[in-house]
């Protein structure tokens, strides 16, 4: 996987390895190894000690291209490459999913042409939540469970890629 981080020009390989024998993951960039332990993971914030040293990750704004992120205060753009999504949703797999249960993203590209809800008001299974246009047929994004929405992703008028994230459910 190769991730070009905004301001800095090299761009950095790395891929998973594994988990060590204390359940560590274990994470390969440019050719050395480095642990990765996860504290506590939730649909827009990550705590992990990195080689021991604690770090932040919040994480603003995510569509098919890049990942808008808080790194230790520090606004960052990564650029994603094509493997990354698949990478991020095994990560997300193994520690629990649940970036997977809070988010709402759209299965189809498109624009978005209502929203139907408000941040704070309560859903139920089978709400939409926005609805998008999509070569020239209205689709609506429902909502998967029941929930508060936490936060909207997206506005009218904007047009998104699959996978984007529309809302935020708590």
């Amino acid at each position: 996987m190769e991730i070009k981080v905004d301001d800095i020009k090299e761009e950095f390989n790395g891929k998973i390895i594994g988990f060590d024998k204390e359940g560590n993951l274990v994470a390969q960039i440019n050719g050395s190894d480095h642990l990765i332990n996860v504290i506590d993971i939730k649909s827009d914030k990550f705590e992990f000690l990195f080689d021991n040293a604690f770090h932040e990750i919040k994480i603003t704004e995510v569509t098919s291209t890049e990942l808008k992120i808080i790194l230790d205060g520090q606004p960052m753009f990564l650029k994603k490459h094509a493997k990354l999504t698949e990478i991020i949703e095994k990560s997300s797999a193994i520690s629990g999913g649940a970036t997977s249960q809070n988010t709402i993203s759209s299965q189809i590209p498109g624009r978005v042409i209502s929203i139907a809800v408000n941040k704070g008001d309560a859903v139920k299974q089978g709400d939409n939540i926005v609805v998008l246009e999509s070569m020239k047929m209205q689709v609506a994004i429902k909502s998967p469970r029941d929930g508060t929405v936490r936060d909207l992703k997206v506005k009218e008028g904007q047009s998104i890629s699959r996978n984007d994230v529309v809302a935020i459910l708590d």
